[in-house]
């Protein structure tokens, strides 16, 4: 059974992207469609956060288009008040997805020079039951953080106790008086180790690679300075990296050493954001986290370590990042590469031919966003008005 639906504009994807981007369509009253696999909009912060996450940018850098945070709001937003504020920004543009819409492809029909999406109604019994979308514009809104990323470790089938993904991660409670180890030194992993540190796991963190450990208000600070005052981003990550060394000090004694490039010029070129202390720092220091090196390999509970140390742990945290799985439908090779992210880079990546975008594969988080979006719906304002 299959049902075929028309409209101007399809929208995969009803996280903040796909919300900011029918926000902006509706301003100019365009008719589209938005499509979501789950079961609500920003599944993302609503199923698969911890319940320590807070927005780590000020707020001023985390709103979507045409509606700033109210003013009463702290700084650093909690989790559950950006929930408040993506669940207003729905009602506010009265976007209503489509729940339930699991994308199976999308291609170009060259002759009539439409869209056309074919999903897959996971809410129905009948699994053949499919729903194709048309349009004449199609955005890719899905994101860059689709689906956990597990990294390929020798003998971790082995592994007798708990192992998870960050997205199952909630919090540390039932962790007290295990041993457990989190694999990646990210933002989620910093965070994650310090709250299973506060909830008396005995916990240890991998670090393989490099980064910048910051401050909120260092982040916030160097941003204000790019953005007001138009400040080289050179002179930026100068004065930030000066201001950590006071505040942390000589972190290589701790097994936690700086990239070359700069906070901000890593972000800005690699897409690697530095990492916002918790507290974290101060528990690694106090040696409440455990430093370790890569893993080697996994039998049973115990884990060794590439320097060859061994450790026997209760359960693995992977906080190792997302894949993209844009590239499992989006069948036309001329705008994503094999990652699924856009073959242009930033300022260009938001638009490739035949009327098809991407919203939030910016990397520059919901600034990004906003910025996506306000391009895409001015660009298909235009092109409906040449029409």
């Amino acid at each position: 059974m299959m049902d075929d639906r028309s409209t101007e504009v399809i929208i995969a994807g009803a996280g903040p992207a796909g919300l900011a981007t029918s926000a902006c369509l509706t301003r100019y009253s365009i008719p589209h469609v938005v499509l979501e696999r789950e079961q609500c909009h920003s599944s993302l912060w609503k199923m698969k956060a911890y319940d320590r996450c807070n927005l780590h940018l000020a707020k001023e850098f985390c709103q979507l288009p045409h509606m700033p945070h109210m003013s009463h709001l702290p700084t650093y937003i909690p989790r559950k008040s950006f929930i408040e504020y993506l669940d207003s920004y729905v009602d506010f543009f009265n976007i209503r997805p489509i729940y339930h819409r699991c994308v199976e492809s999308a291609f170009y029909e060259q002759k009539a020079k439409i869209w056309s999406v074919l999903t897959k109604n996971t809410e129905e019994k009948d699994d053949r039951s499919r729903d194709l979308f048309t349009g004449k514009f199609l955005v890719v809104a899905t994101g860059e953080n689709s689906e956990g990323n597990i990294p390929d470790i020798k003998g971790l089938e082995s592994f007798t106790g708990k192992m998870m993904h960050s997205s199952e991660y909630k919090t540390g409670f039932k962790f007290n008086g295990k041993k457990v180890l989190v694999v990646g030194c990210g933002n989620s992993g910093m965070e994650i180790a310090y709250d299973l540190s506060n909830h008396g796991a005995k916990t240890s963190i991998v670090v393989r690679s490099p980064f910048h450990v910051v401050t909120k208000e260092m982040i916030r600070v160097g941003m204000s300075l790019m953005r007001y005052l138009n400040c080289p981003i050179w002179l930026v990550d100068f004065l930030i990296l000066v201001w950590t060394k006071f505040k942390f000090g000589n972190l290589s004694k701790y097994k936690i050493f700086k990239p070359a490039e700069g906070p901000m010029l890593g972000k800005a070129v690699r897409g690697r954001s530095p990492v916002i202390d918790v507290g974290t720092i101060k528990h690694i220091k106090t040696d409440k986290i455990k430093v370790t090196s890569g893993i080697s390999n996994i039998e049973g509970s115990k884990v060794t370590f590439v320097n060859g140390e061994q450790e026997d742990f209760h359960a693995i945290i992977f906080a190792t990042g997302y894949k993209c799985t844009t590239k499992n439908w989006f069948k036309e090779n001329y705008f994503l590469d094999e990652t699924g992210m856009p073959l242009q880079k930033f300022p260009h990546h938001w638009k490739g031919k035949n009327g098809v975008y991407c919203a939030g594969f910016s990397q520059k988080g919901l600034a990004g966003v906003s910025f996506d979006a306000q391009l895409i719906a001015d660009d298909i304002a235009n092109k409906l008005n040449d029409t």
